[in-house]
C-alpha cells in the first residue's frame, strides 16, 4: 500500500474495470480496491444463495429451484447491442479472448395490449401487424428518402436539411430501414441523421403509432423527449446485420458478471494491482482538496486521480433518480415470444401512461445462467412512485407463471463534483436502459477527462462473434 500510483481505483463495477483496464492498457499505473470480496460491485452477477441473502435475508432458497452455483443472476440486467459502443471497446482492448457470447432469440414491443416481433427480416416486416399495410408503404417512402438523402446534395433533401431540423424519429426511422428496408435496396451505410421527426415523419404522413413504435422499439429512445432533440447515432441496424438473428442483441455466456473481471484480468496482464475486501476506504485530500490517496486499514497508498463509483464519495454526487426491478425466477420462456430462451421486451410509455419506458428481459439455461429448464426475467424501469409491485405490474403480468418473485428498488446518482478541481472522478449510477451505450458513453467521456486523450474506437468488428450452439 506504502506506495504511489498514478489513479486509484474503487470498486470493481463494470464501468471501474473497464476504466482500470484501459488505464492500465494506456501505461498508468493503476491500484484497484474493493470494499467487497468479489468483482462487479453493483453490476456483479450472483448464485441462489448470494440472490436470497441480499433480497430476503437469512430465508433459504427451496431446494426444488436447483443448485446454487448454477445460477448467474445479474443486478444490472442488459443485453449488449452487437455493433454498439461495449463491443468495440472489447475488440480494441482484446478483452474477447475472455468471453464467449451468444445471439439473442428475438427482441419485441408491447403495442396495444399485445406482445408484437420486431421484424429482423423484409418478410416478417411485411406480416407484423405493427403497420397497416399503407402505413408500411408510407413507411418505406420515409426509408427510401433517408437513404437517398446526401448532405452535400440540396435536390436530395426535399426541403428538409437534416444539419438543421430538430432531430426525431428520422434516427428511429432509419433504425426501422435497418428492419423494413431489405426491399428497399442497401441500407448498410454510415448515417448518423439530424432531423427533426416530427417534420419528417408527418411529411412522409407516419402516424404515432408507428412513431412510437420505430422510437422506442427500433431506436431505443427511453421517452419521447428525443422527438425534440439532436439525432443520437443509430446502432440498431448494423448491429442486426452483423449477427442475421432474430434481434441485435448478443450476452454473454455466464452472465454479465463475467465482464468486470474480464476487464480485470487485462488491467493485471498490463501491472495493474487488485485488492479486494479492502473495508472503509477512504479518499484523503490536501488543503486544497485535491486527492492525494486512499486509506483502508490504517494503510494509505498515494495517488494522482482517484476513480469510483458513486458509493465511495456520497458528498460528491446527487440524486437524479431511482430504478424499480422485478426479478423473476421460472420455468418456461415468456408466452408469446415464440419460445425464445433470451429476450427483450419494450413496453412504450404511451402504452402504459407512464413517462418512461418499461423494459422485460429474458435469458436461460442456454446462456449457462440458470439450471436446464430454469429461466430468469427481470423487469425495470425508471420509477415513478414508490411501489415497485405497482408500478411493474404491466411487464410482470407478460411473464406468466413464476416460481419466485423479487421486488426492488435502487437510487440513481451522478457526479456534482468538478474533476479538474479535486481529481475525483466519479461514474454515474447504472439506468434502467436495455443496453450498455449509455455506460460506454460515460465510462468514454471519463476516460478522456482522466488522460486528456480520446479512446479511438475503430475497429474491425469481425474480430467478436455470438457463441454458437
Amino acid at each position: 500500500m506504502d506506495e504511489e500510483y498514478d489513479v486509484i481505483v474503487l470498486g470493481t463495477g463494470l464501468k471501474e474495470c473497464i476504466l482500470s483496464g484501459l488505464l492500465s492498457v494506456a501505461g498508468l499505473k493503476v491500484l484497484h480496491m474493493d470494499r467487497n470480496d468479489y468483482y462487479g460491485g453493483e453490476s456483479t452477477s450472483l448464485n441462489l444463495i448470494q440472490l436470497w441473502k441480499k433480497l430476503r435475508g437469512d430465508e433459504q432458497p427451496p431446494a426444488q429451484l436447483g443448485a446454487s452455483r448454477d445460477y448467474n443472476v445479474d443486478m444490472m440486467p442488459k443485453f449488449i447491442m452487437a455493433n454498439g459502443a461495449l463491443v468495440r471497446v472489447l475488440i480494441h482492448t482484446d478483452v474477447t479472448k475472455y468471453l464467449s457470447f451468444k445471439a439473442v432469440d428475438g427482441s419485441y414491443v408491447f403495442n396495444k395490449g399485445k406482445i408484437h416481433k420486431v421484424p429482423a427480416t423484409d418478410m416478417e416486416a411485411l406480416k407484423s401487424p405493427l403497420m397497416g399495410l399503407f402505413e408500411k408503404r408510407r413507411a418505406r417512402k420515409f426509408f427510401l428518402y433517408v437513404q437517398e438523402y446526401k448532405e452535400a446534395d440540396p435536390k436530395t433533401h426535399e426541403g428538409l436539411d437534416l444539419t438543421k431540423v430538430t432531430t426525431k424519429e428520422l434516427i428511429a426511422k432509419l433504425l426501422l430501414q435497418s428492419r423494413l428496408n431489405f426491399h428497399c435496396g442497401s441500407w448498410q451505410k454510415d448515417f448518423v441523421a439530424r432531423a427533426g421527426v416530427v417534420k419528417a415523419l408527418r411529411k412522409y404522413g407516419l402516424d404515432d403509432n408507428t412513431i412510437d413504435f420505430i422510437g422506442h422499439a427500433l431506436a431505443l429512445q427511453t421517452d419521447d423527449c428525443y422527438l425534440n432533440e439532436p439525432a443520437l447515432e443509430t446502432l440498431y441496424a448494423e448491429s442486426l446485420a452483423r449477427f442475421q438473428g432474430g434481434s441485435p442483441y448478443i450476452y454473454p455466456l455466464y452472465g454479465l458478471g463475467e465482464l468486470p473481471q474480464a476487464f480485470a484480468r487485462l488491467s493485471a496482464v498490463y501491472g495493474g494491482t487488485y485488492m479486494l475486501n479492502k473495508p472503509d476506504c477512504k479518499v484523503e485530500f490536501d488543503d486544497e482538496g485535491k486527492v492525494i490517496g486512499v486509506t483502508s486499514e490504517g494503510e494509505t497508498a498515494k495517488c494522482k486521480k482517484v476513480v469510483c463509483d458513486p458509493s465511495y464519495l456520497s458528498n460528491k454526487v446527487r440524486k437524479v433518480g431511482k430504478v424499480a426491478r422485478a426479478i423473476a425466477i421460472m420455468s418456461h420462456p415468456i408466452p408469446n415470444t415464440s419460445d425464445s430462451h433470451s429476450v427483450q421486451i419494450i413496453l412504450p410509455q404511451k402504452q402504459l401512461g407512464r413517462k418512461s419506458d418499461m423494459y422485460v428481459f429474458c435469458c436461460s439455461y442456454t446462456h449457462n445462467v440458470a439450471p436446464k429448464g430454469k429461466f430468469i426475467a427481470f423487469v425495470s424501469t425508471e420509477a415513478e412512485i414508490d411501489d415497485p409491485q405497482t408500478e411493474l405490474k404491466p411487464g410482470v403480468d407478460l411473464l406468466g407463471a413464476v416460481d419466485e418473485l423479487f421486488f426492488d428498488m435502487y437510487d440513481r446518482y451522478e457526479p456534482a463534483n468538478e474533476p479538474s478541481s479535486d481529481n475525483c472522478f466519479i461514474s454515474a449510477s447504472y439506468d434502467a436502459t436495455t443496453h450498455f451505450e449509455s455506460t460506454v458513453t460515460d465510462v468514454l467521456k471519463m476516460y478522456t477527462s482522466i488522460t486528456g486523450k480520446a479512446l479511438d474506437l475503430n475497429v474491425d468488428l469481425s474480430a467478436a462473434s455470438a457463441a454458437e450452439e
